[in-house]
């Protein structure tokens, strides 16, 4: 097993019987004291980040991983369907590990999936993504101050607040990180 002095940024390690992806690493070595390695971490399966300290001499657990690119294909019930475009396999992910981003899921869009020990972990989703407008209020004539925003349901179901002159029908880009409104498409 290889030694804290080895773990790099983007690699997974088990931690407490648990997988981690490794945000951050720092190697110290503090005057009168033993060298040691500052990790920034996150829980795969909780979100939770921490920092933790490794003896420089400690062995870490790095976990095989793998990252496939899919396209998104349809839901059932609590199950999302995706397809490999480079085998056609479909791979069934739980509404669980998707979680909030399936506001952001619309039929062939791609995503990343963290794979370790051929589990699916975590989802990657672009910076951004198209989606279509289904329903918006028309603006109020004379309504015209600097920066005056409302209310659009999106084709996933997801409500972003978009400029007045936004119509049902257009296609608009959306940022996946806060949901906010970047513009037409």
């Amino acid at each position: 097993m290889p030694s804290a002095n080895d773990i790099r940024k983007g690699q997974v390690i088990k931690f407490n019987g648990e997988p981690h992806l490794v945000m951050e690493t720092m190697h110290r070595t503090p005057g009168n004291l033993r060298a040691f390695v500052q990790v920034k971490m996150r829980n795969l399966r909780y979100g939770k980040a921490l920092d933790q300290r490794f003896a420089s001499t400690d062995t870490i657990e790095v976990l095989p991983t793998e990252k496939k690119s899919l396209e998104f294909s349809y839901v059932d019930r609590d199950s999302y369907a995706f397809m490999d475009p480079e085998t056609f396999e479909t791979i069934e992910l739980s509404a669980t590990l998707i979680g909030d981003t399936k506001n952001y899921l619309t039929a062939n869009g791609k995503v990343d999936v963290l794979f370790v020990d051929e589990k699916p972990l975590t989802i990657e989703l672009p910076s951004s993504v198209n989606l279509k407008v289904t329903e918006s209020s028309d603006g109020i004539k004379g309504d015209t101050a600097s920066n005056v925003q409302k209310p659009a349901t999106l084709e996933t179901g997801l409500v972003v607040n978009v400029p007045l002159f936004i119509k049902e029908g257009e296609i608009i880009r959306i940022s996946t990180d806060d949901g906010s409104y970047m513009g037409r498409a």
